[in-house]
This record gives C-alpha cells, structure tokens and sequence, in this order.
C-alpha cells in the first residue's frame, strides 16, 4: 500500500513576535521550543525555572495552540496565577485563559462536573484537614470504650496515618507498622476507623484533600469515556514542582495527558522536601519509566546566587545519594565566603544574629531583604525574645493560616451548613457556640434536622431546652437572613459576623482584634463571585496572612523575615542566616537511622542554603539549653566534614572596651 504524506498549510517555521533566542539560555530555549511527546525538565535551584515555564505558555499559544487546551498544574492558585499573568504580559490576554490551578482545584472542578459518576451530588462540600480531623475524633469517640489503659492515637496522628496511606496509596496497616509501631496493637480499630470515616464523608457530602485525588483517579480509571474526554482536552499538560507529587499525583499526570502524551513535568529532585505530606521525589526518576521517550533536560545556570554560595550548594548536594546529576554554576560575581558560626550557647546566637542584622542595615540593607530560616518553629523562640529587646520588627512564616484561626473557622461554618446541611462538623460547630449546648445536643438536634425536621429551625425541635431556646431562635433567624441575601456574598459574611459577635467576645480575651480579622475578611469576600465558589477556594488555597502578622509593623519598616525552611522553598533573599545547625536538628534526630528520610534532611539543608543571593551564614550553639537540661552539641553532620575554602570559620569575640562599637570584622564579631 502506497503513502501519501498530507502536509500542514501552515507548515512552515512559526515567526514568533518574543525574540525566545535573546531572553532564554539554551537549555531554557530547548524546553519552550520542545514540541510534542513528554518532557521531564530538571530546573536546579535558582536556574529560571518560573521563567522558563512562563515562555513555555506563551510560546505554545503563539504557535496556536488553543490557551483551553493547556493545562498547567503548580502547588498553589496564586503561583499558576501569576505565571499566567506574566505570560500574559509578555504576549497577550490568551495566556488568561489557560486552564490553570493546583491539582485540587482541577480535580475539584471536574468532580463537581462529573459528580454522578462518583455517587455525590453536585453540591459536596470540602473540608479541610482540621475539619477532617474534628471528624476523625467525633468516630473515635463512638468507637474506642476502652478503659484498658493503653494509649490510642490523638485525631491529629490519626488523620496523619489515614491520609499517609492515601497519598502513598499503601494500607493503613502498612503506614502503622512503618511510622507509627507504637500502635501496632491498635491497628485493627484503626482500619475500622478508617472505613467509617470513608462511610461518613459519603454519607454527609462532604470530600477531605486526599478524596479529590483518589475520586478523580477513579473516576478516569472506571470511566474510558470520561478519561477520553478530558485527556483531549489536554493538548499540553504542564506540572510544576514535579519532585512534590505524590503516588496519586504522579498517576493523574499520565491520565490527564493519556491521549495526545503531551506532558512536561518541572522540577528539581534535590528540593523534594515534602514527604511528611505524602510527596516522593522518586516520581521525577520514575518519569523516563512512565513516559517512553522523555526528553530530559537539565537547567543548571544559577540566576539567583553568587558563586562561593553555589559551590556550597553543590558540596552539600554531593552527600545526597538518589538524584539526577547536576551541578549549578553562575556568571554572578564570586562574593563572599558562606560564614561557619559557633556561638557559645543559644543567647550568643542570638546576639551575633541581631547585631549582624542592625550592622546591614547601617550598610542600607533593608530588613525584608534579610532571612532568618530554620528547621522547626521553636529554633526561633530566643531569638525573637531578642529582636524584640531590639525593636527590630518581624514576620514569623510557618504557622496558623487566617482561615485556620478559630473564629474564622466559626464564621465560615455558618455559611458552609448553608450549602451543605449535611455538613455535621460545621453544624456541631455553629451548635457548641450556644451556651448549654454540648457536642451530644449538638449531635441530637443534627439527627433531627436530617429525618425529617427542618435543619435551619433548630428551635422547632422536640424537647429543646428552655436555657437555649431563645439563642436557637435567633440562629433560626440568621439563616432566614441568609437566604434572603443570596447572592450576596459580603452581606451574607456581614450578616454571620454581626451574629458572631457576641460569641466572639465571650470566647477570646483578644477579641478586639479577632474582629478585625473578620472586617478584614468582609472586605475581602467581595472578589468571590458566589458564596459556594469561596468556601471552596478557602478550603483549597488557604488565605495567608492576619491582622496579627501586620499590626505589629504598622508605621514601620517592612519587617524582617523569619521562616522555615519548609515554608521559604522557592523565595529568595539577599542575606540568609541559617540556625541551629546542629546533629539532631539538621539532620532531626527522627531521620538518622532512616537512609531515605537522612537523604531529604540533606536536600533540605540544599535548600535553606540557594535561598541565599549575597551573604550566608550558617550558625549553631556549642551549648544548648533546653527545659531538659544544659548539654554540649555537635555540629550538623552535612556541614562538619565542609572544608574552610568552600565555609568559614567565624569566631565571635566578646568586646573589651567599655563604649559601644559597632563595627564588625569579617572574621571576627564583638558582641
């Protein structure tokens, strides 16, 4: 049989108006142009990974490719945002309409779409993973009686094993033995947990993090048509932060791009740091396996650091025993040697950090462009008796989110019993506010809400109480209010808070400025175009910041920034202090004699040190106090073998003279 090759009317070279020749280095320009099959670009730090994603976008729509039929995957809303406004810059307003998001919100999105397939209706309800937790103990309570004195877990541990099993998709049984051997007699009611629990979200509407993942998994492994349909929608599928997918990640990757193979995933092995979320850095080796005939590409110039600072990097990467090759290098000038800090004990730390931290800013440093980064929260807690001895103002990342606060939490379960009256954590919740109400009457006047009774009157039910009668009355009356505002998302919250403000004072000694936190999220709730589509996106992308984090730097300087290492992945600052760089810190003491858990203890010193761009220095106490005791340390073991040519050695000297002097030596600093 004869061939005849039809080919493309517009088959010749595409002129593109961005000049990608003159604004991307090679290995960029070898991923934007890349065209079809799958793509596996391993983005060292620093290296225009962001970047490079963006012209990726922009390239594929200017070639014509419909902005609909991309699909860009990334860990947070705001960062697929971003990126498609940038793009949208460089190019046009088409960018704006590519599918964009993290793989919740999609997932969530083609759930709602598809909801029949998966027995729930359209109108499920997430909750997050405090909700799930309050769920978890609601059955535990019924379930565990026993009085044996055995210790059983804590809903806390309890949603971390069930959701462990979910997202490296092993057992229960397994995650048990493995992480939680303490436990192991209890493994039998944990399974029976783990099915109630299973039983109760289907039977109440709602879905937790983990079940968008596995209901979306499902519903394109049981449904070919579905699968189909939706994998041609995805001409292009981009993942970013490949290296922090999970098991169920990895595996809706290859079903999204499953008809036309079109993937790139983006990401950089060496700062997979996220396994305690369930994220397996193997997923980027595994790509070539999954996918045949990856191209991989490796980005390995550093935009960000200097190059004493990249050869520290590199040394550190060195001791990591699972990963791609690569070695960073940069055209940046050499700089200056990372500094190795021993202090006597914490307080000196703490001291050389501040002193350090006022000397830049004599330099005209500005404080927001200084870090201080650490391994676990608590590392911070002498220094920031310190800073505020200092007057140097602050911002703390690591913690509670606005939207995990507890009277944000009581606001939005009004509002969430309102789309989902299934919903029985939010109406326990909307209950236990009432005085005299426990979690048992909360639980009963539920009951009667869903067989029969109307669950907006909780007033009308039988036997309610004289003492809470006339509060029920008025929780009747707020959701009446309610309804009648539909559509009105600002008026609806409004309504909540000016209902809510009687318990808020009740409940919190700072209420004052916990309504202040809720104008604030009145204000806010006017860019949600419903009120079903902001208890989502709350649930899912989390709002960050507090009239806590702010009100203590109002009429001052940006403040300087203290933060996890978790938390600091991919930022960058000018100079970065990394402390507490001790044996059983970093690497924790937990991930010692774990050969997988000591290899991401490494990468995670790789990336507390290429958040740095100028100066870095790396400190720790020779003594460290604890309420324990007093005891002598070590040094990290990552760092205790580096030569003094790649960090070097600062002595802190105590000053002599009476007067204050503020200048500092570069090896030594008087303090």
């Amino acid at each position: 049989m004869k061939k005849f090759v039809l080919s493309r009317e517009n088959s010749q070279p595409a002129q593109y108006s961005i000049p990608y020749e003159e604004l991307l280095n090679e290995a960029q320009l070898r991923a934007v142009m890349a065209d079809t099959g799958p793509v596996l670009l391993v983005a060292g730090a620093g290296t225009g990974k962001t970047r490079t994603l963006i012209y990726r976008v922009a390239r594929l729509v200017e070639s014509g490719v419909d902005p609909s039929e991309i699909l860009l995957l990334t860990f947070t809303r705001r960062a697929a945002q971003e990126m498609l406004r940038r793009a949208s810059q460089i190019l046009d307003e088409r960018c704006q309409r590519v599918e964009g998001g993290t793989f919740h919100h999609y997932c969530s999105k083609l759930l709602h779409r598809h909801a029949m397939h998966i027995g729930y209706p359209e109108n499920f309800t997430i909750i997050d993973a405090a909700d799930a937790q309050d769920t978890i103990n609601l059955l535990r309570n019924r379930l565990v009686t026993s009085k044996s004195g055995k210790r059983f877990p804590k809903k806390s541990t309890l949603y971390s094993i069930i959701s462990s099993a979910v997202n490296k998709q092993i057992t229960v049984r397994n995650v048990v033995e493995e992480e939680y051997p303490q436990f192991i007699a209890h493994t039998g009611l944990i399974e029976q947990l783990d099915g109630q629990y299973r039983e109760h979200k289907h039977a109440n509407f709602v879905m937790d993090f983990d079940d968008l993942l596995v209901h979306t998994r499902n519903l394109l492994k049981q449904n070919n048509d579905v699968r189909i349909k939706i994998s041609v929608m995805h001409r292009y599928v981009l993942v970013d932060e490949y290296q922090d997918t999970n098991a169920l990640q990895a595996d809706l990757t290859a079903l999204f791009s499953s008809v036309h193979g079109n993937v790139m995933a983006v990401g950089d092995d060496a700062q997979s740091i996220y396994s305690f979320r369930g994220a397996d850095h193997k997923n980027m080796m595994r790509f070539p396996d999954l996918f045949k005939e990856t191209k991989i590409i490796k980005l390995e110039e550093n935009y960000r650091s200097t190059k004493r600072i990249l050869y520290l990097a590199n040394r550190v990467l060195k001791q990591a025993r699972d990963k791609f090759e690569k070695t960073l290098y940069t055209n940046n000038e050499e700089g200056d040697l990372p500094g190795l800090v021993k202090s006597a004990n914490m307080n000196d730390q703490s001291r050389f950090i501040t002193q350090m931290i006022l000397n830049l800013r004599e330099q005209s440093y500005e404080l927001k462009d200084i870090a201080v980064l650490f391994r676990n929260g608590r590392d911070s807690f002498d220094l920031e008796v310190m800073l505020n001895r200092k007057n140097i103002p602050y911002v703390k990342y690591g913690g509670q989110k606005f939207t995990e606060a507890a009277h944000i939490k009581d606001v939005l379960a009004h509002l969430r019993v309102l789309i989902n009256p299934k919903d029985l954590i939010s109406w326990n919740r909307v209950l236990i506010l009432i005085d005299g109400i426990g979690p048992k009457t909360a639980e009963d006047l539920f009951m009667w809400g869903q067989v029969g009774g109307n669950p907006f009157m909780p007033s009308e039910a039988p036997n309610t109480s004289e003492k809470y009668l006339t509060q029920l009355k008025e929780l009747g009356k707020l959701f009446a209010k309610l309804k009648l505002l539909d559509g009105s998302v600002s008026e609806q919250l409004q309504a909540v808070v000016d209902y809510y403000a009687i318990f808020c004072k009740k409940r919190f000694d700072d209420h004052p400025k916990r309504m202040k936190d809720l104008e604030t999220f009145i204000d806010i709730s006017g860019t949600y175009r419903s009120l079903e589509s902001m208890i989502e996106e709350i649930a899912l992308d989390p709002i960050e910041s507090t009239a806590y984090d702010t009100e203590a730097t109002q009429n001052d300087e940006s403040p300087l920034i203290l933060s996890t290492i978790h938390s600091a992945k991919g930022l960058e600052w000018s100079t970065v202090f990394l402390i507490q760089c001790l044996d059983g810190i970093l690497p924790s003491g937990y991930a010692i004699d774990d050969e997988e858990q000591l290899d991401e203890e490494v990468r995670l010193l790789y990336v507390a040190v290429t958040r740095a761009k100028d100066q870095l220095f790396l400190t720790y106490p020779a003594l460290f106090q604890s309420r324990y005791g007093d005891y002598f340390t070590n040094p990290s073991r990552f760092i205790e073998d580096i030569p003094d040519s790649y960090l070097e050695p600062w002595l802190l000297v105590e000053e002599k003279v009476n007067h204050i002097e503020e200048g500092i030596d570069q090896k030594k600093l008087r303090s």
